[in-house]
């Protein structure tokens, strides 16, 4: 996940494809990349509809909006140094090979890919250039996570024996895709999104599992299902799995928990405790040991002193401070295309456990 390439440069030029101006994630991006005043977002072409594309990109008082991300990819060769992808799930393998081919690096928004035959051919493209493709996975940007991350490592629970993650969402509790909800439309529509509460926030989750611990999921048993009547993608799941070396794990994910806002929760057992995280308390890490008592550790990292809670946008921001370092040639914690591709083969290989009711190898 670590690697250095590429030149050094003062500011990172940024072009955006996708998240226009009403969407959500395109905001997110944005605001990240300001919040270090290390990236120029310059150019955009942020709908697939050429007359929105060029009027969102004004409105955001971007200096070259394009109508198509074809012609920004062409028009923008050795002026701008990289592409940030924030699309519906089923063009990011298109404009993420184009922006490669084209020597752009990429920050690309999670899942991958909409199918793991597209993830494949992107991650063996990734893995050849010289450029750099990264996916924002969200929460490994939180301190707390990686500071979860970094005390298993060092063997502060002793031997891992189980991972917990569960995510739960309400947003989805009826059919709202059916009332024009944009976010819904495209996240319900399988051709756009493949998978449905399993590529959207199953996919951080799993992810979720294998950073913190450090260990590959080899195999799944899936329970999944369309809650809401009438829907063509999954809305809640339930998942088994079997880590390396021996590891046991289970998941949660669903959109149709009632209620729910975003409740993402990490929990890792080994022989001598447990660490466990909540995204209620995210600058909160909980130790727990075998004789019930409880450890609280507080988040000191941040861009604002101790007590200060870092959130959703400060997590985005490391994850683009991290990309930044990488693009300027030093380290940074990324989650490349690699993980991406787990990611994708983990979604696959749970829904064909469904099919066959029975363990599936990743």
């Amino acid at each position: 996940m670590r690697r250095s390439r590429s030149k050094s440069v003062s500011k990172i030029r940024v072009a955006m494809v996708g998240g226009g101006i009403g969407g959500f994630i395109g905001e997110i991006h944005r605001m990240a990349m300001r919040l270090d005043n290390r990236y120029d977002l310059v150019a955009g072409a942020l709908s697939s509809e050429p007359e929105r594309s060029i009027r969102s990109a004004m409105e955001l008082g971007l200096e070259r909006p394009y109508g198509t991300w074809e012609e920004l990819i062409e028009a923008e060769q050795g002026d701008i140094d990289c592409i940030a992808i924030v699309t519906p799930n089923d063009s990011h393998a298109a404009i993420a090979t184009a922006a490669l081919e084209a020597g752009y690096h990429v920050v690309l928004d999670k899942p991958m890919t909409r199918t793991l035959n597209e993830a494949v051919t992107l991650a063996e493209l990734a893995l050849q250039s010289t450029q750099m493709l990264a996916l924002t996975y969200t929460y490994t940007g939180y301190p707390m996570i990686r500071e979860m991350k970094s005390r298993i490592a060092g063997g502060e629970i002793g031997s891992l024996r189980a991972v917990s993650v569960s995510y739960r969402q309400g947003w989805l509790s009826s059919a709202i895709e059916n009332e024009g909800q944009k976010q819904a439309l495209w996240r319900t529509n399988p051709a756009l999104c493949g998978a449905g509460a399993l590529g959207d926030i199953g996919s951080h989750a799993e992810q979720l599992a294998r950073f913190v611990t450090g260990h590959s999921i080899q195999s799944v048993r899936g329970d999944v299902h369309s809650v809401v009547g009438g829907r063509k993608v999954d809305d809640h799941a339930t998942v088994q799995m079997k880590l390396s070396e021996g590891i046991i794990g289970d998941l949660i994910v669903s959109q149709v928990s009632t209620g729910e806002r975003n409740n993402v929760e990490v929990k890792v057992y080994g022989e001598d405790g447990a660490l466990t995280w909540s995204h209620g308390e995210p600058d909160v890490l909980a130790l727990l040991k075998q004789d019930g008592t409880e450890h609280r550790f507080h988040c000191s990292v941040n861009r604002a002193p101790s007590g200060h809670p870092a959130g959703f946008v400060e997590a985005f921001a490391n994850i683009y401070s991290d990309c930044a370092n990488v693009m300027q040639g030093s380290d940074g914690m990324i989650i490349d295309a690699q993980e991406g591709l787990a990611s994708m083969k983990f979604i696959h290989a749970v829904l064909q456990s469904q099919e066959s009711q029975t363990w599936v190898e990743l």
